[in-house]
């Protein structure tokens, strides 16, 4: 069997990162993915989920950090736990149901081994096999092994497996600004999942579809056909114009438009486009909303909140956030040419019901499994995870403004159709996935 020709070799990992493009093997090579899975994602910190999903002692939620299945569970204590999901006695998955309450311990389905929700072993059937054997001092006796790096922001819930890569501070850093923006939001400060969740597959790399959030240049050509369509169909109909059309005109907006909105960069990987604004600038005004928001920080506070309106963050490496609208979407990375891609929603505790009713149909139009919009990047991610097989060109250009400065510059405000984010966002997957080699 011929030895993958990446592992254990970080000096051909960084050459495949460019300052101005990637080889093709960042997105098709098994074995640049199994590195992703090893390095990359245990370095660096990833969302797990939201506490609101576990809200009572008892509940839980199963879900993975790169390739590794977790438990995130509210312990007896109040506190948010994020545990392997294997049992330290066979290896078998402790939960596979995607949420639950588990009560005040785990039960393994396999030999009924129990476990608190802290992951500390409770109890193992006729336990006194183990006497005289050294049990006590073994791997197992420790129970289910917890990640060992948690961080719960303002109830979202992160975690970092290794303990090399920075701190949770220094690796969010200013970037954390957008997702402060998106909980002030709410009258009362708070968040909580509402609606459920979209998943749904993509046979293209995962990196596809994080680039693309920041990727300007798109929108007015991809989505003509979908948006496009949707407004020409209003204007022939008219009459006033429905949520629906606010949520899909501003996809045809020109390229000066978006040039105008601005991107910023921050070190680390993370950024976000619609510095000035975005396409959810312009939404009809919610009524009693600004008063509740005015009631709860002052006018001068309601106002600078609120004229935020950040287009899409990017929290390297997997997630997106759209502060105004609630939402955030994991790119979750399944096989090299796989990823599932997850759109969670949020309501705003304490705000109108009439915001909720926006969110969830911007998903719904734009994100779902059914949507209009999404279908149109989907087909080009699977355009590209095809073309990528072509011997004509193996390198991906990413050359778009650049300025051979930038790379000193871990934190700037640009034009809004660069594709200096795209850049920061491999110059981290460089770092990161060769960190632990």
């Amino acid at each position: 069997m011929s030895t993958p020709r990446y592992h254990g070799n970080p000096q051909a990992v960084r050459a495949l990162v460019r300052e101005t493009a990637v080889h093709r093997d960042v997105y098709t090579d098994p074995d640049v993915f199994a590195l992703e899975m090893e390095h990359l994602f245990a370095n660096t910190w990833n969302y797990v989920g939201h506490a609101s999903q576990v809200a009572k002692p008892g509940d839980y939620i199963t879900t993975t950090i790169g390739a590794q299945p977790v438990i995130m569970v509210r312990h007896t204590d109040g506190a948010v736990r994020v545990l392997y999901n294997r049992c330290p006695h066979k290896g078998t998955k402790i939960a596979i149901d995607g949420c639950g309450n588990t009560g005040k311990f785990f039960r393994c389905p396999y030999h009924a081994w129990t476990f608190k929700t802290d992951g500390s072993l409770l109890a193992i059937p006729l336990k006194k096999g183990y006497d005289g054997t050294g049990f006590e001092n073994s791997d197992a006796a420790r129970g289910l092994t917890p990640v060992r790096h948690v961080k719960n922001y303002r109830d979202f819930v992160f975690a970092k497996i290794n303990d090399a890569g920075p701190d949770f501070e220094t690796f969010f850093g200013e970037s954390l600004s957008s997702l402060d923006n998106m909980i002030d939001r709410s009258p009362e400060g708070k968040l909580e999942v509402a609606g459920g969740v979209f998943r749904y597959m993509h046979n293209c790399n995962w990196k596809m579809l994080v680039e693309n959030q920041t990727d300007t240049c798109h929108p007015m050509v991809a989505h003509e056909s979908s948006a496009g369509t949707a407004i020409d169909v209003w204007k022939t109909a008219g009459g006033p114009k429905p949520m629906a059309v606010e949520i899909f005109a501003p996809f045809m907006s020109s390229y000066e438009f978006f040039e105008g909105m601005g991107i910023r960069v921050w070190d680390n990987g993370h950024g976000h486009t619609g510095v000035s604004h975005s396409i959810h600038s312009d939404y009809s005004a919610v009524p009693g909303y600004f008063d509740q928001m005015v009631a709860a920080y002052g006018e001068a506070r309601a106002r600078a909140i609120l004229d935020e309106n950040r287009h899409n963050t990017v929290y390297f490496p997997n997630i997106m956030i759209k502060g105004p609208i609630q939402l955030l979407r994991i790119f979750r990375p399944i096989a090299a040419n796989k990823t599932l891609v997850e759109s969670w929603t949020y309501r705003l505790v304490g705000a109108p019901d009439l915001l909720l009713e926006r969110t969830l149909m911007y998903n719904r139009l734009i994100n779902a499994p059914t949507s209009v919009v999404g279908h149109d990047d989907l087909e080009m991610y699977e355009r590209a995870q095809e073309g990528l097989a072509s011997n004509g060109n193996e390198w991906v250009n990413v050359q778009r403004l650049y300025d051979a400065a930038e790379s000193a510059s871990p934190v700037a405000v640009t034009n809004g159709t660069t594709e200096w984010q795209m850049r920061n966002q491999f110059r981290a997957w460089s770092k990161f996935i060769t960190m632990t080699m």
